[in-house]
């Protein structure tokens, strides 16, 4: 028997109705918090597809508990999703559902904590800011965060512009303003994911892309993780359910790497609070099932890396890695592969000019190479860009000339065709870009682009990716077959603004308008 326990600070009502399988309990608008939790045996149970819904039927939460997933909660204060009650779905198929219910009221309205003295509260806070932390513990890796947290001498947040913004153009309201900003990214909407950036989108076939991970306003870690988008009609399927075996836990900073030969997506690294990764997760896309490597090797916790596939194999090269309290975190100029094929990680020597170390570049392959752009080392904002010949196994310094782009970390980067990558946006330390540039790897030059849809918005943490285009020509056009790039379609998804604003936009462009 799989036991659902559901403990509600403030009152929980008494009444729920259940049907095998199913079983639903009404929540007042006092409950401030909610969390779940399972005791018994799974047996041949997999998951427990959890979604919460306020008072207008509109998904709030939909999560889901398994065998190495068994709790998770919602907090009324951090999302502001409902204020006139919900509802909780619980939903699982061929066992017996048991649900019991305990309430507790504190005495104090902070949630059971003790009122703290403001000299406390300054040094929470301070522990608090060390929470995702960056480059040499000196700017913070979410792009917005409300709050009193002080800096210490020498600090440099992440997008710091809006908290100092923040102090000032909430003053009048900010129980009003705080709502406005976090209501919209918070609240997920059930045909398509919430606003985030630090996620990863990666396509596994012409029609399907997939979402994994990322953060949205108040440092809340998406609670609507996993996606999948339909190309075909630009629609959002939640994937979390869709899928077996033990889903990666919920993080920022990770990537997520596709082979087309084994049709495998690779989820490494990433980091959720003071908590860091260097596991490797994998899901089979024609299975559709989760596993986690027990890999043999050594490769750091790492996040805000970067890593390409190579001939069946991943390169993680930079990102940032933790150190003991009080050394501030570093960034790496290390380079690890990972072998799929025996489960192993294994440094090779290379050669050459190796880049600074950084975090948050960008990295892609091509021509039997792979370009390193930009990326951020407290407080040096990069704009340099490196090779590495995966040949010779070699680093160089790539020379370049035209127009090129401003220092920036966190950008989107995608390729075009055979000897063309665009950048896009970015976080160049004090404010997030809009701005995009084109580089040519055949005569090493940047080209500035004017792209309207682009420009309109910065944002910084954002994904950008191209997919094939299903073409159909009519049987009376003579002309040529269409070229690569006339038949792929740029994606880009996600992001902050740096104002406070986390997008969950979808914006499309034929590559051949971008290539012209």
């Amino acid at each position: 028997i799989l036991a659902l326990h559901v403990f509600a600070i403030f009152p929980l009502p008494h009444t729920y109705a259940s049907r095998p399988g199913k079983s639903t309990v009404a929540v007042k608008p006092g409950v401030q918090q909610i969390v779940l939790f399972t005791r018994g045996r799974w047996d041949k149970c997999t998951s427990v597809t959890v979604e919460l819904s306020d008072e207008n039927n509109v998904l709030i939460l939909l999560g889901k508990l398994t065998p190495f997933n068994k709790c998770f909660s919602w907090e009324l204060w951090e999302d502001g999703a409902w204020s006139n009650g919900a509802t909780l779905t619980v939903q699982l198929e061929g066992v017996t559902l048991t649900i019991s219910r305990k309430e507790y009221t504190p005495e104090v309205r902070c949630v059971g904590k003790r009122k703290r003295s403001r000299g406390e509260e300054e040094e929470e806070d301070k522990a608090k800011g060390q929470e995702n932390i960056c480059p040499n513990a000196s700017e913070k890796a979410t792009p917005h965060r409300r709050g009193r947290n002080s800096l210490r001498a020498g600090q440099t947040r992440l997008f710091p512009r809006k908290e100092e913004q923040s102090t000032t153009h909430t003053s009048q309201n900010p129980r009003t303003k705080a709502k406005q900003s976090k209501t919209p990214t918070q609240t997920a909407a059930v045909d398509s994911p919430s606003g985030r950036w630090g996620q990863t989108l990666c396509q596994i076939d012409p029609q399907t892309a997939i979402l994994i991970g990322g953060q949205g306003a108040r440092m809340q870690f998406c609670k609507d993780p996993i996606w999948k988008l339909c190309t075909e009609d630009l629609s959002w399927v939640p994937a979390e359910t869709l899928a077996e075996g033990p889903t990666p836990e919920a993080r920022i900073g990770h990537t997520a790497t596709y082979d087309p030969e084994s049709k495998r997506i690779f989820v490494f690294g990433g980091s959720k609070h003071k908590k860091w990764f260097n596991d490797v997760h994998i899901l089979d896309t024609q299975s559709w099932r989760w596993t986690m490597v027990e890999a043999q090797g050594k490769v750091p916790p790492l996040a805000y890396h970067s890593c390409t596939l190579f001939r069946g194999e991943l390169f993680v090269f930079g990102g940032v890695f933790p150190r003991p309290h009080p050394e501030p975190d570093g960034c790496s100029d290390s380079l690890y592969i990972f072998n799929p094929e025996m489960a192993i990680w294994y440094q090779p020597i290379v050669n050459g000019d190796k880049p600074a170390p950084r975090s948050g570049h960008s990295a892609c392959v091509m021509q039997g190479k792979i370009f390193f752009f930009g990326g951020w080392d407290t407080p040096v904002c990069f704009n340099d860009m490196f090779l590495l010949d995966l040949c010779l196994m070699e680093f160089s310094a790539v020379q370049t000339n035209g127009s090129a782009p401003s220092p920036r970390s966190w950008h989107g980067c995608a390729v075009l065709s055979d000897s063309c990558f665009l950048v896009h946006g970015g976080y160049n330390g004090n404010d997030a870009l809009s701005d995009t540039f084109i580089f040519n790897t055949d005569t090493s030059c940047w080209t500035s682009l004017t792209l309207p849809q682009l420009t309109s918005v910065p944002r910084a943490g954002h994904s950008i990716i191209t997919m094939a285009t299903a073409c159909t020509k009519d049987s009376s056009d003579e002309q040529d077959e269409f070229s690569e790039s006339s038949s792929q379609t740029m994606l880009i998804f996600g992001g902050g603004d740096n104002e406070g604003s986390f997008f969950s936009d979808l914006i499309t462009m034929p590559v051949k308008d971008v290539c012209e």
